[in-house]
């Protein structure tokens, strides 16, 4: 590549972090170890009013979480600092003042109420070409005047002076040649009346500050395209401009719009990445990690909405990842979110975890349910023997609960209509004869009574996994008894055989 790679995040601080916007970070991060670039958070908290307490640290966590941490951030500083708008604000009003001496922007006094009574006069107001001179700004105001206005200290803005009848194009690198025409776009406001810049004004400046060479950002972004563009221009930068990608939505599972944190919770499953809870109302919203998902399965799921390596290869560890990734691979069409395939990566990364690596999320997700584990080397045991079976990590729970702590209730349906005193007296004789040194001498010992006692092993294989288990689910049930032992078996079957003939 010509010059250093340079790839940034910019995220708001106003709440949750979506999966899209997690997505957006995991191409940068990609991107960068592919290309032996940096990897920049810059955190845009320009607008007060959205600004949301805790968020910054929050997407922090996030970030550590997916295994994507910055080259730099906030917290860990280089040599292109600061990493957080607020804090480089007297940078913007400069260019925003260079822009207007050079007239490609202006002053705009209007009032709230101006605004709003122009918007009434005329459906769908743009303040743009069509609209400028009928304004309060400085093209239509004498020098004079605006000179008195800004020595008063009048409330205004500064807007872009959008050209007339041009065609703003350039190459995306997903998407080509991309094209505006200039009548189609409105003199965005730069500066604000609190001195903040706009994203429009802000991302230009930061992205020549922090020299990034590529920005990635969502498809949503696109229309804005053209005001940036010429930005770069009017600023001199144009040879230092970053080569753009804007990356496919995530779309809702039918395939209609973007996907949104509404329709998660209508349909019932995460949008973010981790739980959020909002500093306000106190509500939580659930993430990804919370639900159950390991970090490996939801970038791994990510990565793959909108990405593909040109294989049918679909399980890619991050380090498999940081190698695989290209930009050309990444597709125009947006991506549908699918929950159960998320579920299916999830399920396919248990099962190659150790269970060293399941241990600790297991050990909470049992605590979570009462059960305190004292003996790991047991727990690890269980882990190995059960991780197949789970999709998500509180299926831990019911999956292994039952190792720790006897049933409480039974699945009577599937037993007691084919329940009878004989079978009562074959779990008697086997308890008492209860033999679990190995598994198989287990099973065999197992059969060889029921054939005793004239049963087909299969009659009494449900009724005796039930009463350790609670259920129809386990694995062998023989692996279990050998794992709960001869006491705690025998303690269980007796116990059951009085519940079952009651």
């Amino acid at each position: 590549m010509d010059k250093k790679v340079r790839v940034r995040f910019a995220p708001s601080p106003t709440g949750g972090l979506h999966l899209g916007g997690v997505r957006t970070a995991l191409f940068n991060y990609l991107f960068a170890k592919k290309n032996n670039g940096t990897f920049v958070l810059r955190v845009e908290d320009t607008d007060q009013n959205r600004f949301v307490e805790g968020a910054e640290e929050y997407i922090v966590d996030c970030l550590n979480w997916c295994g994507i941490t910055p080259d730099e951030s906030p917290s860990k500083p280089g040599n292109y600092g600061p990493y957080r708008q607020s804090e480089r604000k007297p940078s913007y009003r400069k260019f925003a003042e260079q822009l207007i001496s050079d007239g490609y922007a202006y002053y705009a006094f209007d009032t709230t109420e101006e605004l709003d009574a122009k918007r009434k006069e005329i459906p769908n107001f743009q303040y743009g070409q069509a609209t400028r001179l009928q304004m309060r700004n400085s093209l239509t105001l004498t020098v004079s005047e605006v000179e008195d206005l800004l020595a008063s200290k009048t409330p205004h803005v500064i807007r872009i002076k959008v050209p007339e009848n041009e065609i703003v194009h350039f190459n995306d690198l997903i998407r080509g040649d991309v094209s505006f025409e200039t009548a189609q776009v409105d003199d965005k406001v730069l500066l604000k009346a609190d001195g903040m810049p706009t994203y429009h004004l802000a991302v230009v400046v930061d992205d020549k500050a922090m020299e990034i060479s590529h920005a990635f950002r969502g498809e949503e972004w696109l229309p804005s395209a053209p005001i940036h563009i010429l930005l770069w221009k009017y600023l001199g930068w144009e040879s230092d401009m970053p080569q753009w990608a804007h990356l496919p939505l995530i779309l809702k599972p039918d395939g209609h719009g973007k996907l949104s944190k509404r329709d998660g919770d209508r349909l019932g499953f995460p949008v973010y990445a981790m739980n959020w809870t909002d500093p306000k109302t106190g509500d939580i919203t659930k993430g990804f990690n919370e639900m159950g998902f390991l970090p490996e399965a939801f970038v791994n799921m990510l990565a793959l909405l909108g990405w593909n390596d040109g294989t049918d290869q679909e399980l890619f560890a991050l380090a498999e990842l940081e190698e695989k990734f290209s930009i050309e691979r990444i597709s125009k069409a947006g991506a549908k979110f699918d929950f159960e395939k998320a579920k299916w990566y999830n399920h396919e990364w248990i099962k190659v975890q150790t269970a060293e690596r399941l241990s600790p999320s297991v050990k909470e997700e049992l605590k979570g349910a009462g059960i305190e584990i004292k003996d790991d080397v047991f727990l690890n045991i269980i882990i190995d023997l059960i991780k197949d079976r789970c999709t998500l990590m509180p299926d831990f729970v019911a999956q292994s609960g039952y190792f720790f702590t006897a049933p409480a209730e039974y699945d009577l349906a599937s037993v007691k209509p084919k329940w009878t005193a004989e079978k009562a007296d074959f779990f008697k004789v086997y308890a008492e004869n209860i033999n679990l040194t190995d598994a198989v001498i287990a099973e065999t010992a197992f059969k060889a009574l029921a054939e005793e006692k004239g049963f087909k092993p299969g009659e009494l294989m449900l009724p005796f996994r039930i009463m350790l288990v609670g259920g129809k689910f386990g694995p062998g049930v023989f692996d279990i008894a050998i794992l709960l032992g001869a006491e705690e078996t025998k303690m269980r079957i007796e116990k059951a055989i009085a519940v079952f003939s009651s």
